[in-house]
């Protein structure tokens, strides 16, 4: 008998020796309580939660954690069953009512998980006959999404104005066209020229989906994303994006102005055959997501804490992953697997949690520990932050050659 995990012998044997020179697992951490949007307690100790995507902080606002309570109560913990069917309560509607109030835009459909919202979109938008042009950089579920529609799938080298043209120009003229972009990449923490990218993709008759998963909420006047910021929200046909990161909570969405939009929600799989969110979840999604509207001192903030961090780690000598600070993802580059798991470990036994991150979650050869900031991080914390970043870099003799 062939044994099926026989395919994960070199995955298996690389953690297993890993793991016996002492370091922990570093995909394994259980926060045994978590305090507050900044910290939690890991171990038994109290630690500096620095890779969480909770971008705005509202996993504990007052208003949030109410609405949950109070749908909790009048709904139940779930719905057992597809929005098609008996999964869409009045939540369901408040919630998509207010993304098109923050978005601006006509139609609104909330998926159960981020995930999900592009594995449904990108398989149902692009089928047979089609092409699915998308960054080489692109996330797991915007990948998943072309293998698991019918499309023919063109990558064009990351963020690569050039390359995208020249991809696009081989293409027939009167083929359907689904530009996929992301506004930040999580991995590095860069955002994506959306004015030339989506100038070029509609020149060549494209629609265009943004992925604003990591842009939503501090980007742009109403914080919308790296495309409202980028002044081309006319141009963008699909916005995708997830509650997992500013909203604070989880699920998944897209929203569009597009006249035959609600056809989707009985043709995309996703969708039809995946069991509601709760009513909670939504209630909670929805508070946020309007008390986001007005939240123009947060952004400001979060933007001042992400710029903090990036100039104080290069003046500490680190070299990170953009030469300016991009997003509110900070990207510390590391030169092999063994130094970053040693790092993130030098860093956890310091009281600071961030993400290790290694390929194929990374382009190939990049290692790295990846920050996230939040709105409600303190200056404190990050000198704190700082301090230890340079104290676990001499620990692990980042600076040996310096």
């Amino acid at each position: 008998m062939t044994d099926l995990f026989s395919k994960f012998d070199a995955l298996i044997a690389e953690r297993a020796a890993v793991l016996a020179k002492g370091i922990r697992d570093p995909f394994a951490i259980v926060m045994q309580e978590v305090k507050s949007p900044t910290v939690a307690i890991i171990d038994g100790k109290e630690t500096i939660l620095l890779g969480t995507y909770n971008y705005m902080g509202m996993t504990f606002d007052p208003d949030v954690i109410a609405a949950g309570e109070e749908a909790l109560r009048k709904f139940g913990a779930g719905t057992t069953g597809s929005r098609v069917l008996n999964g869409t309560y009045q939540g369901h509607k408040e919630c998509e009512d207010a993304l098109k109030d923050f978005y601006g835009m006509s139609h609104a459909m909330v998926f159960s998980t981020g995930y999900q919202a592009n594995l449904g979109m990108v398989s149902t938008l692009a089928g047979k006959g089609d092409y699915i042009i998308l960054d080489a950089d692109s996330h797991a579920s915007i990948y998943d999404g072309c293998y698991l529609g019918n499309a023919d799938i063109v990558r064009f080298k990351h963020n690569s104005a050039e390359d995208l043209e020249k991809r696009l120009r081989r293409l027939p003229p009167e083929a359907g066209k689904l530009v996929i972009l992301e506004g930040v990449y999580s991995m590095l923490g860069d955002i994506a020229p959306l004015q030339e990218l989506v100038a070029i993709a509609k020149a060549h008759g494209a629609m265009v989906l943004v992925d604003e998963a990591h842009g939503m909420g501090f980007f742009g006047e109403n914080g919308r994303g790296v495309y409202e910021a980028a002044g081309v929200a006319a141009d963008v046909d699909f916005v995708v994006g997830t509650f997992s990161k500013s909203v604070g909570t989880v699920g998944g969405f897209c929203v569009s102005n597009h006249p035959k939009f609600e056809i989707l929600r009985l043709v995309c799989r996703p969708y039809t055959f995946t069991a509601s969110l709760p009513p909670a979840v939504v209630a909670c999604a929805a508070t946020s997501i309007r008390k986001l509207m007005h939240a123009g001192d947060k952004r400001e903030r979060l933007w001042d804490m992400s710029r903090k961090l990036h100039s104080g780690l290069i003046a500490r000598g680190f070299r990170l992953a953009t030469e300016t600070c991009e997003s509110a993802i900070v990207s510390v580059l590391m030169p092999d697997q063994e130094t970053t798991v040693r790092m993130w470990q030098a860093m956890l036994e310091l009281g600071v949690y961030v993400n290790m991150s290694r390929p194929p979650a990374t382009p190939a050869g990049v290692f790295l520990l990846r920050c996230s900031l939040c709105a409600e991080h303190s200056a404190e914390q990050l000198d704190t932050v700082l301090e230890r970043f340079a104290m676990a870099g001499a620990a692990v003799g980042l600076f040996a050659d310096a």
